[in-house]
């Protein structure tokens, strides 16, 4: 018996509705929970939603602007459970499994291909794990879930994570060694990446340098609407971003406020492990209200496109 609350996330022509989704997944996170306490009598309370910000390029509505090939979500656990032996992190594993098939069924068949990756630079002592589902449909590539050890709301966990993913995208951004060549179809990814890591800190930015991110960030996101393509375009872009040095200014962004509670951004694989997916109120206070008022927005337009 499922309890499993499905929204509509799926629009014409293969898009996404991204306010949808979001909700999706934490309708998926719930029922998983369920399913443990039903199944197995262990409480395991998370939070889920979308991991890698395409929300913040959406429609008024919430739906998405161009086709989305690789779905992603991030799962907060709690530490300190149940869970911390293996064989009950593969029943959680398996249920969710169980529970994403249902969830985005029939538009996608989604088979599980390996979980138990770590994410690039998660904590040490407790690093992130991964689970991959590939589509048979071919409607999308693949769907990916992050699950990260502390029980936080979304928010906090996605603004924790842009940490973690400055520390693995500046070696394609280090001005001491040069740029990377690497294919342009992965180089478009990146870029795509690059705006939202802009979007999402972006209010925690001094202004001196969203004055200078700005028009490289709109000019990013004209070709990305246009449909960007060509090699060559791509390439030129990269090297816009490398020789603007965006990604120093993200740190910059982050690195006082981690530094007061004696956390190094550079180093956030050997912090604590109660720090993981911690963010400083400072950062809370500037970041999680735009996300907040984003998704306000999402469901005030679709109220009135509903009524």
């Amino acid at each position: 018996m499922t309890e499993l609350v499905k929204t509509p996330v799926f629009a014409e022509n293969n898009l996404f509705n991204l306010y949808h989704l979001n909700a999706l997944y934490q309708n998926v996170a719930t029922e998983v929970s369920r399913r443990m306490l039903e199944n197995y009598q262990m409480d395991i309370p998370m939070t889920s939603g979308i991991w890698g910000g395409t929300y913040l390029i959406a429609h008024p509505n919430g739906l998405a602007r161009r086709r989305i090939w690789r779905l992603y979500t991030i799962v907060n656990l709690p530490q300190n459970t149940l869970l911390d032996n293996h064989q009950n992190m593969e029943k959680l594993v398996s249920i969710y499994c169980d529970v994403f098939t249902e969830a985005f069924s029939p538009q996608l068949e989604l088979k599980l291909k390996m979980w138990g990756g770590r994410l690039p630079f998660s904590n040490s002592a407790k690093p992130s794990l991964t689970l991959h589902m590939e589509d048979t449909t071919d409607t999308v590539r693949w769907l990916r879930a992050f699950f990260v050890w502390n029980h936080v709301p979304w928010e906090e966990s996605i603004i924790s994570d842009t940490v973690r993913i400055i520390k693995e995208y500046k070696e394609f951004f280090d001005l001491s060694k040069g740029p990377v060549a690497r294919d342009p179809k992965d180089i478009k990814y990146l870029l795509q990446d690059i705006i939202i890591i802009y979007r999402t800190l972006e209010k925690a930015c001094s202004e001196d340098f969203q004055e200078h991110a700005n028009p490289i960030i709109e000019k990013m996101m004209e070709r990305f609407m246009a449909g960007l393509h060509d090699p060559e375009e791509i390439i030129d872009l990269y090297e816009m971003v490398f020789k603007n040095a965006l990604i120093y200014g993200f740190e910059e962004s982050l690195e006082a406020p981690y530094k007061k509670a004696g956390l190094d951004i550079r180093n956030l694989e050997n912090w604590p492990v109660e720090k993981i997916n911690w963010v400083p109120d400072e950062l809370k206070e500037k970041i999680i209200p735009p996300i907040k008022d984003l998704f306000a927005g999402f469901k005030e337009k679709l109220g009135k496109e509903n009524s």
